[in-house]
């Protein structure tokens, strides 16, 4: 085995090590783990895909366009009384 040193972020530090004592295993252990996860996952032969935002179908609106306008407005009215 290799030994290396690493840096990292505090945060990222502290979220690893209650992750892995959560796990009861050893910071090494879950680096090793991390490393093998994103390796095998992008594996050397697939080409490197730029990462994009995920997008999701949320199941359209379920308030009338027209509907939203007369809250809007209203919001509006509302605040313009209060100023």
């Amino acid at each position: 085995m290799v030994r290396i040193q690493i840096q990292m972020p505090d945060l990222l530090f502290q979220r690893a090590k209650r992750f892995a004592e959560a796990r009861e295993m050893s910071l090494a252990e879950l680096t090793r783990c991390g490393l093998e996860l994103l390796l095998d996952r992008w594996s050397e032969q697939q080409p490197q895909a730029l990462w994009t935002l995920p997008s999701f179908d949320s199941g359209g609106m379920l308030v009338a366009l027209e509907k939203l306008r007369e809250i809007s407005s209203d919001e509006e009215s509302l605040r313009s009384v209060h100023e």
